[in-house]
């Protein structure tokens, strides 16, 4: 798998509307009481925390930072820094702010037991009202996609549309990597390592992949008081025991009944062609959940906004630009 792939590979493009029929009942309006949706999905309301952001201003602002600004989040081992490249283009090419989130548990936000996709939703929710942000476009890769999907159907006011990268609203089975990544993870902190090249022969054998090695280990960091000293251990920054015990979860959904709960706004649904994540047979429950969603295929793997990056530009200026009359 390579992170740099041509980005000149087809763009398959679809739009799909859901008319009334038994698979795809008719869409209805959100219910005026979304909380009292919400908590059909989770038993209890989440404990939010305050999420740590990166903002990128665009060349030629439309509007001010408040106003249709884009939220983009990452999958899971990810953090804002691995949306650096692709905020500032979506910035410049659409005139619009960009906020690139650290979720729960990741990059420089605050940890927490809790690490599921009704508390993610939250604590997106809350950066959205502590900011004041008007008409948000929620941008999620994998983790980030569900998160999204999660509050545009938990609180559809508070959103505009959204784009949901290679993840569906479907109960799955997370794959054994991430299991084993955590495993080489938690052997690499226990060696109190000093350099990443160490760190990379200790996790070569849980994963062969010297792109998807780097891309964890840029999870590492010398705590707080190392003063970058090159003698002091590198650990990891996300709580491995946390993300561990939540992995279970990680492949679910926590909303279960389109009939109930809908998101009737533009949703923009980009998968990799060499991915499993979104195969056919969940499309008609995306219709379901989202009727109003547009599907595009982009050759690349699971990893597609680095591995195709034009292609995923090209998808997202096309859904969130000017519409032809």
């Amino acid at each position: 798998m390579s992170m740099l792939s041509s980005p000149t590979a087809a763009v398959r493009h679809a739009c799909f509307r859901y008319a009334a029929s038994s698979s795809a009942p008719t869409p209805r309006r959100m219910l005026s009481s979304s909380a009292a949706v919400y908590m059909s999905a989770a038993a209890a309301s989440p404990s939010t925390l305050s999420l740590a952001y990166d903002l990128h201003e665009p060349p030629k602002p439309v509007a001010d930072s408040q106003t249709s600004p884009i939220i983009i989040m990452h999958g899971l081992f990810g953090s804002k820094k691995n949306n650096r490249s692709i905020s500032k283009v979506l910035a410049r090419d659409l005139g619009r702010h960009v906020f690139a989130l650290d979720l729960r548990n990741h990059g420089e936000s605050p940890h927490h037991e809790r690490h599921d996709y009704t508390a993610m939703a939250a604590d997106v929710a809350d950066f959205i009202r502590e900011h004041g942000l008007k008409d948000p476009t929620l941008i999620g890769h994998s983790m980030g996609a569900k998160s999204a999907m999660a509050l545009a159907l938990r609180e559809p006011e508070l959103v505009a549309n959204i784009v949901a990268v290679d993840n569906a609203p479907v109960d799955v089975r997370l794959e054994s990597d991430f299991a084993r990544y955590i495993q080489g993870m938690k052997k690499i902190d226990a060696a109190d390592v000093t350099k990443q090249a160490d760190a990379d022969k200790i996790l070569e054998p849980y994963e062969k992949s010297l792109v998807v090695r780097q891309f964890l280990l840029g999870n590492l960091h010398r705590p707080q008081g190392s003063n970058a000293d090159p003698s002091k251990t590198q650990k990891f920054r996300v709580p491995l025991s946390i993300l561990g015990k939540s992995l279970d979860h990680l492949g679910d959904f926590p909303f279960k009944d389109p009939a109930k709960v809908r998101f009737e706004k533009p949703a923009l649904f980009i998968r990799g062609t060499r991915s499993k994540y979104v195969p056919d047979e969940v499309i008609p429950l995306i219709g379901q959940f989202f009727p109003r969603f547009e599907l595009v295929d982009v050759q690349a793997g699971h990893w597609l906004i680095s591995e195709n990056p034009e292609a995923f530009r090209q998808a997202v200026v096309k859904f969130l630009g000017p519409k032809d009359d």
